[in-house]
């Protein structure tokens, strides 16, 4: 019989960023027979969520997935899909058994009113109600990422009610930021600016994943979205699924320098450098190249796909070409269905267009011959493209040949460059989110990120690594006679990417709830009448995360947190800190000097750091008689804390991981000593729950106190085991304190 799961544990599995299902439950083995194994398994996925992405690459079968997906969610159903490739999937369902009706407006569903899945193109859909569909499926849905901003919006806008929504497409570029937040938002999983806070990070080289976020933002990911190159991927055989050989090849034609020299203005040429070098290089090469490309397909009895930049290049090639059909951006949406369509069944043996007409979505597998007229430097238009031809389902070698000039050979490097690149980086992000995508599909068991507890008792501490919440049960109730910490202050994944980490936390809700499980804990084990010291500054808000520049009262909510469990708020501390050298370390608005010349009202004072003073309710069995003179006091009474060292602390270094994004800011040395010495007897028991690198416990340890701490990240609690040693070894005192007791015995 399976332990019943507590309120902190149950509250630990909602702060896994992850997406409940909400949509309709069935078995792999009540979809269609047709479908392959990995394909019932990602559909029956996808049912269950009811809002999913499938990010399948090309000849995986999404057209089958997404078909028996509307099928079995039994709403009306509207796809949209790119030109031509509606007509594919109508005949696709006929092989389902499904019945797919194209449709054109509003109007036309009047006319099949009990049909249940219609298909229209990106370009019609605002002559739709989308209140007529219980469910929406994006077809090639990274047309997300093309289409512009406004056209991009009023699609997530129409259809943000609509209860059931699928996004299909081939797998996104790893590094692809903008593709995956705009499918996150038209699913309704989170917006842009959400998922920039929760995972990424703003610097020199733009967005970038945190070091501690990359799992779970990959866990994230399988939560939502399927991400597929092979079966193997999810745990299935690849049997059928081995790609032909491909052949890439460069036709040369020599470009004449001193043409492109004069066109670009210069007496030499000096490089492709910029949009216009290039628009130069290729102008001055169309007739070189069209000759050469003529040559190639006339000579051959073979269809071909050919890829042209230049709506020139293309006309030219029209007119040269035998049997050759051209298909440009001017023509009607009907004149490139019908072209595109007439080469699919075969009346033309040689397709002449644009990637950005037909590079997306369409199986051209009737051909296995293409051509390019010169590159431009997207490397995801060029993969695209060859990917009409180049899938799971080819049965002959595809040949590509690439006619250039020798003047464009900067291009092709930077191609291959970046083709390098985004497959060696693609096959680690596949990797990584594989183990998380066969846990979602209950292939694999949910794994515990590798969380285990340590502890270790030196002469005078005792130091628990793991969850503190989990570790203070361990404590005896009324044991700790002082305690003094610094708090996690709400920063997503700066120091690892456990859900056990309080600042790892979406929003200040949930950050206070977790925040609560240790006040909890930390009331019950400290002794009445006995104080608790806790370190906090404001949390300033980011415009392009927060969407405003300003603050958030983080010490106000803090003090309110400790009175919800049963503390009364005693006093507080400010301590005095250097504006200007808050400014050079964090380039805030409000402190800059230009600021204050070009707009005054963004300025406002440094931040400073506040020691809140909290009191268990209950007599004091015990009084506190520090050892501090009467001038100390004085100084000390203060509400302002002088004199503090923002250096004055332990060396952090050692503690710090490679991923971490921030360096560990411990506590001043100086802060912690006035608090002990104020708070606390000889010889009591201190305590830390948030213990870092160590610095409440060491100076416990140099002013004659036992010290209790807990630490989650192992990195900080070695470094804190030996700071905790040092300590001892500093004494000398030649008093011998009594050892820590363990935790689980009784008594203080």
């Amino acid at each position: 019989m399976s332990e019943e799961r507590s309120p902190y544990d149950s509250f630990l599995a909602t702060k896994r960023a992850l997406r409940h299902s909400g949509g309709k439950t069935l078995s792999a083995e009540a979809l269609n027979s047709i479908l392959f194994a990995h394909q019932r398994q990602l559909t029956t996925w996808a049912l269950q969520k009811g809002r999913a992405a499938l990010f399948c690459d090309t000849g995986l079968g999404k057209t089958f997935m997404q078909l028996e997906w509307a099928k079995q969610i039994g709403e009306r159903t509207l796809i949209l899909a790119p030109l031509a490739v509606a007509y594919q999937t109508v005949r696709e369902g006929d092989k389902l058994g499904i019945e797919v009706q194209y449709v054109r407006s509003q109007h036309h569903l009047d006319m099949w009113p009990h049909q249940l899945i219609y298909i229209t193109n990106y370009e019609m859909v605002e002559h739709f109600n989308p209140a007529s569909f219980g469910a929406v499926i994006l077809d090639e849905s990274s047309i997300l990422k093309s289409i512009d901003g406004k056209t991009r919006s009023k699609l997530i806008e129409m259809f943000r009610a609509t209860p059931y929504r699928l996004c299909c497409t081939a797998t996104p570029a790893p590094n692809d930021i903008a593709e995956f937040a705009n499918h996150a938002e038209f699913l309704g999983i989170c917006t842009r600016e959400e998922m920039l806070s929760m995972f990424f990070v703003h610097d020199e080289t733009g967005w970038r994943l945190k070091g501690h976020a990359q799992n779970a933002f990959y866990r994230w990911m399988a939560s939502w979205a399927m991400m597929v190159k092979t079966p193997s991927d999810i745990g299935f055989s690849d049997d059928g699924y081995i790609l032909p050989p491909l052949s890439v090849s460069p036709v040369w034609i020599e470009g004449d320098a001193q043409k492109a020299a004069a066109e670009a203005g210069q007496l030499f040429l000096t490089g492709l450098e910029g949009i216009r070098g290039r628009s130069v290089a290729r102008r001055v090469t169309i007739a070189d190249k069209i000759a050469k490309a003529t040559a190639i397909l006339n000579a051959s009895d073979e269809r071909w796909i050919v890829w042209c930049i230049l709506n020139e290049e293309g006309q030219q090639l029209a007119k040269l070409v035998n049997d050759s059909v051209l298909v440009e951006g001017k023509d009607s949406p009907d004149s490139k269905t019908q072209n595109l369509i007439s080469f699919l069944e075969g009346c033309h043996r040689v397709l002449i267009t644009k990637a950005s007409i037909a590079g997306h979505g369409l199986n051209l597998q009737n051909c296995h011959n293409m051509m390019f007229i010169g590159l431009t430097d997207s490397w995801e238009a060029y993969y695209h493209a060859i990917r009409r031809e180049w899938r799971y389902g080819q049965q002959s070698p595809v040949n590509v040949q690439i006619v250039l000039s020798d003047l464009e050979a900067p291009i092709l490097e930077n191609i291959q460059r970046k083709e390098a690149q985004a497959l060696e980086v693609g096959r680690q992000m596949v990797e990584a989110v594989s183990g998380y995508q066969q846990e979602e599909l209950g292939i694999l068991e949910f794994s515990q990120n590798g969380y285990h507890e340590a502890e270790q008792a030196g002469a005078h501490y005792t130091l628990l690594m793991g969850d503190c919440v989990e570790r203070m049960k361990e404590l005896p109730a009324e044991s700790v006679d002082f305690s003094v910490f610094s708090p996690p202050f709400l920063s997503l994944y700066v120091y690892t990417d456990s859900e056990r980490d309080m600042g790892n936390s979406r929003n200040e809700a949930e950050f206070f709830e977790h925040y609560g499980y240790m006040l909890q804990e930390l009331y019950r084990i400290g002794k009445p009448g006995r104080l608790t010291a806790v370190h906090v500054a404001q949390v300033a808000t980011k415009l392009v995360t927060d969407g405003h520049i300003g603050l958030r009262d983080f010490r106000g909510k803090v003090i309110a947190a400790f009175e919800d469990r049963g503390f009364h708020y005693h006093g507080d501390i400010t301590v005095d800190k250097n504006p200007q050298a808050q400014a050079i370390r964090t380039h805030a608005k409000g402190l800059l000097f230009k600021q204050l010349r070009s707009d005054a009202s963004w300025l406002r004072p440094g931040l400073a750091d506040y020691i809140l003073l909290f009191r268990k309710p209950g007599e004091n069995a015990v009084p506190i008689h520090p050892d501090i003179s009467n001038n100390e006091w004085i100084e000390w009474a203060h509400p302002v804390w002088y004199g503090i060292r923002e250096s004055d602390t332990l060396h952090a270094a050692e503690g710090r991981a490679q991923q971490d994004e921030r360096h560990v800011a411990p506590l001043q040395l100086g802060v912690i000593k006035r608090c002990i010495r104020l708070w606390s007897n000889p010889g009591e028991m201190v305590f830390s729950p948030f213990a870092g690198i160590g610095s409440e416990g060491y100076q416990a340890i140099l002013l004659g106190r036992r010290f209790i701490g807990i630490e989650l990240k192992e990195s900080y609690y070695n470094a804190a085991l030996k700071n905790l040693e040092a300590a001892v070894t500093r004494t000398k005192q030649g008093i011998l304190f009594s050892m820590i007791p363990h935790p689980t015995a009784q008594g203080g």
